[in-house]
């Protein structure tokens, strides 16, 4: 086994709504699965974790648990894959201020996300919101300093694509997100060489 192969790069998700059976947090869970899949260790945030984050004040440097927690673990990342649903065409409160407590690694020696890929995954009941939210991701990751991968995942969710399990039905989709999975894994053997 190679060097390459060999390493277990650690990916963090983040992501979800406040409905812990969202298509958004089954999508994550299901890329998250998938980076396991090509040999990554994973750890997720989900909806039910950012929505007990308080929101993001930059003039309180004050921390509770949750949020050193939410920041530790990114900051350990190799890698990171964000979920988010389209609200109004575009990320959820959520979700942005999940992103937003990340300027606590400004002053890291890999300050925000930089060095690091990061997959980006949209649900929305619409094509256009869908579209939107990915391209505000994707931009929200540039100015995080991350390697948005060059495939991103926009899932129409307006039919039902998961079923009461949590599995996802669409093998089209489930290759969506194995592929933001491998990406993201892939760049992050790349860049431990």
């Amino acid at each position: 086994m190679t060097e390459f192969s060999s390493f277990r790069p650690l990916i963090v998700g983040i992501g979800g709504t406040t409905r812990a059976i969202s298509s958004t947090d089954r999508a994550l869970r299901a890329a998250l699965l998938a980076a396991e899949d090509a040999g990554a260790r994973t750890f997720g945030f989900g909806g039910a974790f950012l929505s007990h984050l308080p929101h993001f004040a930059p003039e309180n440097r004050e921390r509770n648990e949750k949020q050193r927690e939410f920041v530790e673990m990114v900051r350990k990342a190799d890698g990171v894959i964000v979920a988010s649903p389209g609200y109004h065409g575009g990320v959820s409160g959520l979700v942005k201020n999940a992103l937003d407590l990340l300027e606590d690694l400004r002053e890291d020696e890999r300050p925000y996300l930089d060095g690091r890929a990061v997959g980006c995954i949209a649900t929305a009941a619409g094509w256009q919101s869908a579209g939107s939210t990915l391209a505000a991701l994707r931009s929200i990751v540039h100015a995080l300093r991350g390697w948005p991968t060059p495939f991103g995942a926009a899932i129409n969710t307006a039919q039902p694509i998961f079923d009461a399990s949590g599995a996802c039905t669409d093998p089209k989709i489930l290759e969506q997100l194995a592929m933001v999975a491998r990406q993201v894994v892939d760049f992050a053997r790349l860049h431990h060489r």
